[in-house]
């Protein structure tokens, strides 16, 4: 430290110790004594020199002039605003406010500052000085030490903006893991990477190629254009292209110029000469130990990569390689279900006269993306139709692939012109005995498209809405029963609603209208709601449109179908042929179909004909169901030679019975036999034809002319 001083300023200031001047003299260290008192600062000539006010060196590795470390008190000197004014404007003010503090406390002070030197350079300089005080512990002098800091300032800003760039760096790889952990899809990582701005040394081209069938494919670039990308893309693996190498050794490639391109690629260099580029680092992408794919980093101009950002480009390969590994199996796994369901659900709607219909299919938000949810429309004999929507417990592959045989059965039991409560039945049966363990939800409605009646059968599933005329949308209770395949034996009951032209059936599964967080009270008035918002001119806006809300308010947690059908009434279709079947164990189906008979014929203009139509259609109904032991099937057609002359009706009854009727006389006791005398004795014409296997019974009635319907 700096000699003891005497107070006042009278006392001899003195010189170092012996052992502390040679050091001071070697590492180039002065002192300075400041007179608070007086205002004058006074240095020893190391000091004069440091701050610019002597020349000469001022390290000195041998002393020669032991004068240097002496402060002589009647040398020259300067006043605090002289030294202060020594100092770079931006500097003072922190120099100043450490002094102020130091004689208020009567401690310590330093700092680093930097001074303006008579030739115009700045020199960075460092002081240490303590406050003495007198005994009243008033401030009296300031002594201390200074020396020539720019060395030192010069490695510390080097240290801190080492520093600064590690922490940019660890920032950098922090939020390059948290975009490439977001990115979904391989298109996504692709995106994320040539979008990275990699700190310290941004390239000019950023490239990612994926390994597809033994070659090296260009998926994503950003800097390139024209022919840059050309060398990269498309490279066979087992070629002499860096990005090869890379892949086969696992290592990255690092080339610092077009010349060290050329000599240690020379297979691969002619095309590379073409280019822009001037320097490039190739990064293989390793995934579970398997090269999938490179990554390409080039520059513009010659660039030596150093080892921290060598380190940094390979760590960024690392991760891009995980996760373009895990998007490429999510990508897999898409196009699996997406292909399964397409093969799993209709892959059209078929066209129905006088109907009109929109469905559509949405998967859940996570997971396989796959499920159990179907929905189907069915062409009917007779011209009329079924619609379907059902729910396979599950959303996975098996949930899937139980769905997709219990649709193609239930297709098939209702295109046999099953009645609804025989096809739901069958259709429990059937899946109760795949025995999979899971059960299924579902809604079957058959329409019919001469008057707009539905017969509709619901096993466990969400009720339907109406949409009616005056646009108020309500939900039609169905009764119920069991889901499919938990009852086998069980029977279901049906419900009869009708349509009036124009208006609309909503069906849907659960994933429309329930969620974790909604219930599904809430969810079907939210449904019945947008069902009633929505424009109904355009079907297949209006399924959007329903469909949209959903998806809109709430993340689906299952997935969803939707199926709207609109009819459309009698105008422009087929209007005189009527098509039922009637199972064989199911009488009361009889009273149905005579009812939609009579209906038929007088909405096709013959009603005069409705009593003795209705009488004898039953009588051959019930002769096919007690007398065989099959189904049977009824056919009405209406004839006209001319438009408003007479008609032709001829009712048709189909079985698969070989057994034929036999006419016979009861006596007039007898409670049965008088069926075919009846037939024989009211209809025009009449008799039985074989069909293949089973026969068709039919009669004919002629009405004169055209009657009001």
């Amino acid at each position: 430290m700096a000699a003891d001083t005497q107070a006042d300023g009278d006392r001899d200031l003195g010189i170092p110790s012996d052992w502390l001047e040679p050091a001071m003299a070697a590492n180039g260290i002065g002192s300075f004594d400041w007179d608070i008192r007086r205002d004058r600062v006074a240095g020893d000539a190391r000091a004069r020199r440091i701050l610019g006010l002597e020349t000469g060196p001022i390290v000195e590795t041998e002393p020669e002039r032991p004068a240097d470390g002496v402060i002589d008190p009647d040398g020259p000197s300067m006043s605090s605003a002289e030294f202060l004014d020594l100092i770079h404007p931006d500097d003072v003010r922190t120099v100043s406010r450490r002094i102020r503090r130091a004689m208020d406390e009567l401690g310590q002070c330093g700092a680093y500052y930097r001074t303006v030197m008579p030739d115009g350079t700045v020199r960075a300089v460092r002081f240490r000085g303590r406050v003495l005080a007198d005994e009243q512990d008033r401030p009296t002098h300031m002594v201390g030490f200074v020396w020539d800091a720019t060395a030192e300032l010069h490695k510390r800003r080097r240290a801190d903006e080492n520093a600064a760039e590690r922490e940019e760096r660890t920032r950098f790889i922090r939020e390059a893991a948290r975009a490439l952990s977001e990115a979904v899809t391989s298109a996504d990582v692709a995106r994320v990477f040539t979008e990275l701005p990699l700190p310290g040394i941004p390239p000019d081209g950023l490239l990612l190629a994926t390994l597809e069938n033994g070659r090296i494919q260009m998926r994503a670039a950003t800097g390139y254009h024209g022919a840059n990308h050309v060398p990269h893309d498309r490279v066979p693996l087992d070629s002499g292209h860096p990005g090869a190498v890379a892949l086969r050794t696992r290592q990255p490639v690092f080339i610092s110029s077009r010349a060290d391109y050329a000599r240690r690629f020379p297979e691969a260099w002619p095309k590379v000469a073409e280019t822009e580029r001037n320097s490039w680092a190739f990064l293989p992408l390793i995934a579970s130990g398997r090269p999938i794919g490179v990554c390409v980093a080039s520059f513009d101009h010659e660039r030596a990569l150093d080892y921290d950002d060598r380190t940094l480009l390979s760590t960024l390969g690392g991760m891009v390689a995980q996760s373009l590994a895990r998007a490429r199996l999510h990508d897999a796994e898409l196009e699996l279900a997406a292909g399964l369901q397409r093969v799993l659900l209709p892959r059209r709607v078929p066209p129905v006269p006088g109907f009109e219909t929109a469905v559509r299919y949405l998967p859940a938000g996570d997971g396989l993306q796959i499920g159990g949810d179907w929905y189907d429309v069915i062409p009917l004999p007779g011209g009329n139709v079924a619609v379907v929507i059902g729910d396979v417990q599950g959303h996975d592959v098996h949930a899937a692939g139980v769905m997709g045989q219990l649709r193609i059965a239930l297709r098939a039991y209702a295109a046999e012109g099953h009645p609804p409560a025989a096809v739901m039945a069958r259709a429990s049966r059937f899946l109760a005995d795949l025995d999979t363990g899971h059960f299924a939800t579902c809604l079957y409605a058959e329409v019919s498209a001469d008057y707009g009646s539905v017969y509709a059968v619901r096993a466990g599933h969400l009720h339907p809405l109406v949409r009616r005329n005056d646009g108020s949308a309500t939900v039609q209770h169905v009764q119920g029963g069991l889901p499919l395949g938990v009852d086998p034996e069980l029977e279901y009951p049906v419900t009869r609603f009708t349509l009036d032209p124009g208006e609309i059936l909503l069906l849907c599964t659960d994933g429309l209208v329930e969620t974790r967080k909604l219930e599904l009270d809430a969810g079907m008035e939210r449904l019945r709601r947008s069902f009633e918002d929505g424009h109904p001119e355009d079907l297949g806006e209006l399924v959007d449109y329903v469909s949209g809300r959903a998806a809109e308010s709430h993340e689906r947690d299952d997935d969803i179908a939707l199926l709207l059908l609109r009819w459309e009434g009698l105008e422009g279709r087929a209007r005189e042929q009527l098509r039922r079947r009637i199972a064989q164990a199911d009488l009361a189906r009889i009273s149905e179909v005579r009812a939609e008979l009579r209906d038929a014929v007088r909405r096709w203009g013959v009603g005069d004909l409705a009593d003795t139509v209705e009488l004898l259609a039953s009588e051959l109904i019930t002769n096919a169901l007690v007398h065989t032991d099959r189904d049977a099937m009824l056919t009405a057609r209406l004839h006209r030679e001319t438009p408003g002359g007479p008609a032709r009706l001829r009712i048709e009854v189909e079985d698969e019975s070989d057994q034929w009727p036999t006419r016979r006389t009861p006596g007039e006791q007898a409670s049965s036999g008088r069926g075919l005398m009846l037939v024989e004795a009211l209809s025009d014409n009449w008799g039985v034809e074989p069909r293949g296997s089973g026969k068709r019974m039919w009669f004919e009635l002629v009405s004169p002319g055209a009657a009001d319907a």
